[in-house]
């Protein structure tokens, strides 16, 4: 599979991770980004050896979206610098459940990871292992469904935290489209069909992808897309800005609002 390619320069390259596909090598043996762009690059460029390739900031296996790597040891360590320093803006499109209490707001929350069940929750701060997890949201539309009230967000990632996204918006009751993993966190109150302002807005027949494929992998698609990356190039200095439109079932859903 020939990768989709957003950026490339001799230190980067940045291409579209599908819905499904890890981003690196696991368990069930699937193919995986950093060997399809190590593939892509070794046959493009007619190499003898194995390329060199490091994730700078890996997505979900049910998320698709940009993903970034670098093409050198210099490079990813200063990239990798950058994403713990936050000189690295990440911004994600993601499809909620229900409508949110606030049109924007900022979510700080400490979460543990429990490398068991490969699952994360919300915890108190003093909570042995609690990280902090911090990101800003902005609602972008909203939409009664047969299925029940979503909303449409640009959420901005300002911490790394295994599953941030999805574990923060399910706490707050509000969980991430098709996220069978996460959907039994949030309450009922809070995901239940509503209208806003007593307006009845359009109704979507879409349907949810909540599927898993062999061996209970997160090998379905949820609503959560990486839509932008813009940082500082470490090497070269320009400024860039990475960018592409989600695709996939959950935002075919953004088709039937109104904007």
């Amino acid at each position: 599979m020939k990768p989709d390619i957003v950026f490339e320069d001799d230190y980067m390259i940045a291409c579209i991770k599908p819905y499904g596909v890890p981003a690196q090598s696991d368990k069930t043996f699937s193919a995986d980004m950093i060997t399809l762009v190590k593939e892509y690059i070794y046959d493009r460029d007619g190499l003898t050896e194995e390329p060199y390739l490091a994730v700078i900031n890996r997505l979900d296996r049910p998320v698709s979206g940009i993903m970034l790597f670098a093409k050198d040891e210099k490079t990813a360590a200063k990239l990798s610098d950058m994403i713990q320093d936050r000189e690295i803006s990440k911004f994600y499109q993601v499809i909620v459940r229900g409508f949110l209490d606030e049109p924007e707001g900022e979510w700080t929350d400490y979460l543990q990871h429990d490398k068991k069940s490969n699952q994360t929750k919300a915890v108190s701060k003093d909570t042995k292992g609690a990280k902090k997890a911090v990101l800003r949201y902005e609602v972008l539309d909203e939409l009664d469904t047969d299925e029940g009230s979503v909303s449409y967000l640009l959420v901005e990632l300002l911490t790394g935290r295994h599953h941030q996204i999805r574990c923060q918006m399910a706490s707050h009751g509000h969980p991430v489209w098709g996220d069978t993993k996460y959907a039994s966190v949030s309450s009922d109150k809070k995901t239940g069909k509503k209208q806003k302002n007593g307006e009845k807005k359009k109704t979507s027949d879409k349907k949810g992808t909540d599927k898993k494929g062999k061996n209970g992998k997160d090998k379905y698609e949820i609503g959560l897309y990486s839509t932008r990356l813009e940082f500082t190039h470490p090497i070269t200095g320009e400024e860039i800005i990475l960018h592409r439109e989600p695709e996939g079932a959950a935002f075919e859903i953004a088709d039937q609002m109104d904007w």
